[in-house]
Parts: structure tokens; sequence; C-alpha cells
């Protein structure tokens, strides 16, 4: 049995989620030969204030991100 474990920040949409399945399950199949019936795979959605990235929570610093993107598009 295989077990995938996946954690996104929330957001993904049903057919983001669907294709991400889709694509970890094959990859199982294809590389070490896991049979698709063995693959269990669950997506925990995670709210960005709830992780942290670079030091800072997930949601500061993407709106830092976007800021500095922001900024560098109007110069």
């Amino acid at each position: 049995m295989s077990y995938v474990r996946l954690e996104i920040t929330e957001g993904a949409t049903r057919d983001q989620k669907r294709a991400a399945v889709s694509d970890i399950a094959s990859s199982l199949v294809t590389r070490p030969g896991k049979r698709p019936d063995h693959i269990d795979i669950v997506i925990d959605e995670v709210a960005e204030e709830n992780q942290g990235f670079a030091g800072k929570l997930t949601d500061e610093w993407r709106a830092s991100f976007q800021e500095a993107a922001h900024a560098d598009s109007t110069q």
C-alpha cells in the first residue's frame, strides 16, 4: 500500500485537485510499479495563516511578495 499525504494551501479547485491526484497516482504506477488500487492519496488544505514560509506566515509573505511585484511593474 502506498500512502501519500499532500499538503497545499487553500484555494485549489476540484479540477486542480483531481489532476494532482491523477498525476501522483500515475507517477507511482509508472515509476515503482504500484497498483492503482493500492494508492491512497489524502489532500490536506492549510489556511495560509496557519503555514509559514521564509520566516513569515504564508499570507503575510504572499502579500509582501505581491506588493514587491506590483512595485516592480510600475517602474
